[in-house]
C-alpha cells in the first residue's frame, strides 16, 4: 500500500511539473523551456551525471565513500577515445568500463585492505586520473606519431572510427514525426507534452538507453536480491553482517569496482557525445554526481531526479541564455510552493519553531527577491548562465538536507574481528 502511494505520489509530482514548466513558457514566451531539443541535450546532459550518480550509490551502500569519481570517469574518457579510434565504438565502450573499474579497484585496495581514509583516497584518485592521463596522451599522442598524423593532440584523441548508434522508440518517434508536429502548434500543456517527449524518444544514443535501464537494474539487484541485501548490510553494519557469514571485505570491493565501472561508462558516454576524448570534457560532472546521489537520498529513483534536474539546467542554458531568466520565476513559485508545504505541516502558529519561521521568511524574500529580478531583467550576464547548474546544485543540496539519510556505516573503517 505504501509503494501504490508512492508510486501515484511520484506521477503526480511529474505531472505537477510538467503543469508548471508548461505555464512558466506561456508566461516567459520561452519557447526552449519545453522544446524538444531542450529535453534532448538534458537526456545527453543528464546521463553521464546519472552514471557517475550510480557509481557513488553502489560504493556507500557497500560503506565506502567515493568522491574519486570525477578521477575514474577521467579514465574512462581516455581509454574510451584511445580504444575508439583503433577498434569502433564497442572497444570504446569495454575500455572506458575497465578503465573505471581500475579506479575503482585502487580505491578499494587504500580503502578496504589498507584502512586509508576515503576522502583521501578519493582526491588521491581525482588527482591521479588526470594526471596519468596527460602522461599517457604525451607518450603516445605526441607529434610524429600514426595517432598524432590522425589527430591526435596532447590534450585530445583522434576521432572515433564510428559514432555509436541511435535509434527512435516505437510509436513515438519513428515513422512520421506526428510529435514534431504537434510541437510546432505551441499550444499549452500539448506542445509541450509533445516536445517533451519527442526530445526524449527521438533518434536516443543506444548508451543512453543502456544507462535508463540501469537504474531500474539496480533497484532490483540492491533491494530484492540476497547479494543486494548484503551489500546495505555492509554499509549499514558490517559487524553484524560479518557474524551472520557475510564476506564483507569481498563485498565492498564488488561494490567499489562496480563503482569505478559506473563511473568510467560515464567518461565513455561524454566520448560519444563529442566522437574523440578531450582533456577536461568531465568538467566536474563526477562531482555533480555525486551530489545528485545525495539529493536522491542514496536510492535510484531519487537519484534520477536529481541526475535530470541538473541535465535539464545544463541543456536549457546551453540552447537558450536567454530562457535562464524564467527559472528566477520557477524558482519564485517553487518557494511559494515549499512555504505552504511547510505551513500545511505545522499543526498551527503555536507549533512553529524559530527554525521554521526562520525558514519560512527566508521563502517569502527569496520569492519577492526572484519575482523582482523576473521584472527587471532582460537578460542575465553570461558568467551567471555558466555557473547557473553548479548554483542549483548547491541550493538543490541545502534544501534536500534537511530529509537525508545516508548508509549508518558509510565512510567508517571496518576491520574483521573488531568489535565496535
Amino acid at each position: 500500500m505504501t509503494r501504490t502511494r508512492k508510486y501515484h505520489l511520484t506521477l503526480i509530482g511529474v505531472a505537477a511539473a510538467i503543469l508548471l514548466v508548461s505555464l512558466i513558457r506561456l508566461i516567459t514566451g520561452a519557447n526552449e523551456i519545453t522544446s524538444s531539443g531542450t529535453f534532448a541535450a538534458a537526456l545527453m546532459l543528464a546521463v553521464p551525471i546519472g552514471l557517475a550518480g550510480l557509481g557513488g550509490l553502489w560504493a556507500e551502500r557497500a560503506g565506502v565513500v567515493n568522491i574519486g569519481l570525477e578521477g575514474m570517469m577521467v579514465l574512462g574518457t581516455w581509454f574510451a577515445g584511445w580504444a575508439g579510434y583503433q577498434w569502433g565504438p564497442y572497444a570504446a565502450l569495454v575500455a572506458g568500463l575497465l578503465a573505471g573499474a581500475i579506479g575503482g579497484l585502487i580505491h578499494a585496495i587504500a580503502t578496504v585492505t589498507f584502512g586509508v581514509d576515503h576522502i583521501i583516497s578519493g582526491v588521491a584518485i581525482n588527482l591521479l586520473g588526470p594526471g596519468v592521463t596527460r602522461f599517457l596522451s604525451e607518450v603516445l599522442y605526441k607529434e610524429g606519431s600514426q595517432a598524432n598524423q590522425a589527430g591526435a593532440g596532447i590534450t585530445t584523441s583522434p576521432a572515433l572510427s564510428s559514432e555509436a548508434p541511435e535509434l527512435s522508440l516505437p510509436l513515438l518517434s519513428s515513422g512520421p514525426d506526428w510529435l514534431g508536429s504537434l510541437e510546432s502548434t505551441r499550444w499549452f500543456l500539448l506542445g509541450d507534452l509533445a516536445g517533451i517527449l519527442r526530445g526524449l524518444t527521438h533518434n536516443v544514443n543506444v548508451l543512453v538507453i543502456l544507462a535508463v535501464l540501469m537504474l531500474p537494474l539496480t533497484f532490483f539487484v540492491l533491494w530484492h536480491t540476497s547479494f543486494g541485501l548484503r551489500l546495505r548490510s555492509a554499509g549499514e553494519n558490517p559487524w553484524a553482517a560479518e557474524s551472520l557469514g557475510v564476506n564483507v571485505y569481498r563485498i565492498k570491493y564488488i561494490a567499489v569496482v562496480i563503482s569505478g565501472a559506473f563511473a568510467g561508462l560515464g567518461g565513455v558516454f561524454l566520448v560519444f557525445v563529442s566522437t574523440k576524448y578531450v582533456e577536461g570534457q568531465t568538467a566536474g560532472r563526477g562531482f555533480i554526481g555525486l551530489a545528485a546521489m545525495i539529493f536522491g537520498n542514496w536510492r535510484p529513483g531519487g537519484l534520477a531526479a536529481g541526475a535530470a534536474l541538473f541535465g535539464y539546467a545544463d541543456g536549457l542554458q546551453l540552447r537558450s541564455q536567454g530562457a535562464i531568466t524564467s527559472f528566477l520565476l520557477l524558482g519564485a513559485i517553487l518557494l511559494l510552493v515549499y512555504l505552504g508545504v511547510r505551513a500545511r505541516r505545522a499543526d498551527g502558529l503555536s507549533a512553529l519553531t524559530v527554525k521554521d519561521y526562520t525558514a519560512m521568511g527566508a521563502a517569502v524574500v527569496g520569492a519577492a527577491v526572484l519575482f523582482w529580478l523576473w521584472l527587471t531583467v532582460d537578460r542575465l550576464p553570461n558568467e551567471f548562465v555558466f555557473i547557473t547548474p553548479h548554483v542549483l546544485t548547491l541550493l538543490v543540496l541545502l534544501v534536500a538536507s534537511q530529509r537525508l539519510r545516508m548508509p549508518k556505516a558509510d565512510g567508517v573503517r571496518y576491520r574483521r574481528g573488531e568489535q565496535h
